[in-house]
């Protein structure tokens, strides 16, 4: 593993011991998350892969509602890796495994496997070394036909501009344009970049876009605590207003992106 992702590990390492007490206190991550869940479900597919399942939320979610498809995953994170597998031990799943890896290592640890569905969430493919790299890996483990469904913090999440340049926190507001971001952080740097839509575009051209859309457009970002608390109120309509602008050209202007993919099939000759 290079020094890159011994980096990427080491935070993660760290984040592992109370993530899941932190996702339960926040109702942000905990909608958007199920949004993504909802993307994933409206594709039937019997052999899943997530690339960075974290402590393994949703390989057990989709494992239990989604008893005849079987569920693998790849971590960077080793207590992350044990966080997840003893969720799978102590559920009792039969179709859930808990793998450690980067993306890199795929073809290494699912030898001649394909899968018809690929997901990430929250943005795993923010840490890799090189994104078209990792496009390419995804590729050599996705079956003709098969579907991809990837969320990417956002490059562009204005409305997070804006409210960092009215605390005056410059170097918050642009963070997302440098050559390496640094993750949500303030003490902690992780190995990241943000991207634009037209990069991913570009990586993943070997596959056909099927949709896109944006999350915390107008809606504060899930880390705005005191934001959201303010705002509890209306929370509600924003996430409606969100879903309109998710048609619109400010799609591409929320905290995170999602895209569905599709790998074409081979032209049988």
């Amino acid at each position: 593993m290079s020094e890159y992702y011994h980096v990427v590990e080491s935070y993660y390492d760290g984040d592992a011991s109370d993530f899941d007490a932190r996702y339960w206190k926040n109702p942000v991550l905990q909608r958007i998350r199920q949004d993504f869940r909802e993307e994933v479900k409206r594709y039937p597919a019997t052999d899943v892969l997530e690339i960075g399942y974290g402590t393994g939320l949703d390989l057990v979610h989709f494992a239990e509602t989604h008893p005849s498809s079987a569920f693998t995953g790849i971590d960077i994170s080793g207590q992350m890796q044990a966080v997840a597998s003893q969720k799978i031990q102590k559920t009792g799943l039969k179709n859930a495994s808990a793998l450690k890896g980067s993306v890199e290592d795929l073809t290494f640890l699912y030898p001649g496997k394909q899968f018809d569905m690929v997901y990430v969430f929250f943005g795993a493919l923010n840490t890799v070394e090189d994104l078209k790299a990792a496009a390419d890996h995804i590729n050599d483990v996705t079956a003709p036909g098969g579907k991809l469904v990837l969320t990417f913090v956002n490059k562009n999440y204005v409305a997070g501009m804006l409210i960092e340049l009215m605390k005056f926190r410059f170097k918050a507001a642009f963070s997302r344009l440098r050559k390496e971001w640094g993750g949500y952080s303030p003490s902690e740097y992780l190995p990241s970049r943000c991207y634009t839509p037209k990069q991913i575009k570009k990586a993943f051209s070997h596959f056909q876009l099927l949709k896109k859309k944006g999350y915390s457009i107008l809606h504060p970002a899930w880390y705005y605590h005191r934001l959201n608390r303010m705002l509890r109120k209306a929370l509600p309509a924003l996430w409606k207003t969100d879903t309109i602008l998710k048609k619109s050209p400010f799609w591409s202007w929320g905290e995170y992106t999602l895209f569905v993919f599709e790998k074409p099939k081979e032209v049988r000759k």
